[in-house]
């Protein structure tokens, strides 16, 4: 379902990846680890089409984003792609509905059907009291439920998580992991996830390990 094949990436002099060759099959949880300054998250923004290769190609579902359009690939990102970050990067001004909402307005859908899927997914997530809530209102473990809850409102192919359980405690970080094993089984989603966290890459079905921007 994504295939990379000789993505490499420099920043003046620094070569941050070096050739990197991957395969992640459609429902995987493939969790990607190294020291920092590996590359992890430079791979993770190639794949996530937040940024380009140098040299190589990324295909997505059998779409070869490495030869979109800026405004195409952001298309693209948007309808097929969903992320979670750190620090959940939620609008503040927004209620958790309305944040999870957003990419779907972006995209055009109608409103009535994407708040009504919007409503859908904070129940499942177990938020269905907390939709008109802004984000100062949440504890840490629902505002990444929100976050993932907007990841998937697009229904992505992927979602792709840059340490998605840094900012939590013990309990918030086990309840986002069995989250992530419950979408999985649901809804055969796919996740790649950059991640420090040993209970993180334990549960995941593949570990990639980076070290100066090789995969070992």
């Amino acid at each position: 379902m994504i295939s990379a094949k000789g993505i490499t990436k420099n920043y003046g002099t620094l070569q941050v990846l070096k050739g990197i060759d991957l395969e992640i099959k459609k429902g995987e949880i493939v969790s990607i680890i190294g020291p920092s300054g590996a590359g992890k998250t430079t791979l993770l923004q190639i794949l996530g089409t937040l940024d380009k290769a140098d040299s190589g190609k990324v295909l997505i579902n059998d779409v070869d984003i490495s030869g979109l359009s800026d405004s195409r690939i952001a298309e693209f990102r948007n309808k097929n792609i969903g992320f979670v970050f750190q620090f959940h990067q939620l609008l503040p001004e927004f209620t958790a509905l309305e944040n999870v909402m957003i990419p779907g307005l972006i995209a055009g859908r109608k409103n009535d059907e994407l708040k009504k899927r919007a409503k859908e997914l904070l129940d499942y997530l177990n938020l269905s009291e907390r939709i008109s809530h802004k984000p100062s209102e949440l504890s840490g473990g629902e505002k990444q439920r929100v976050a993932v809850a907007r990841a998937l409102i697009n229904d992505p192919y992927v979602i792709f998580a840059d340490e998605p359980s840094g900012s939590l405690d013990s309990v918030h970080k086990e309840e986002l992991h069995r989250l992530f094993l419950d979408l999985r089984r649901e809804f055969n989603q796919t996740f790649v996830i950059v991640t420090h966290d040993n209970s993180l890459t334990g549960m995941s079905d593949r570990i990639i390990h980076i070290k100066d921007g090789l995969i070992v």
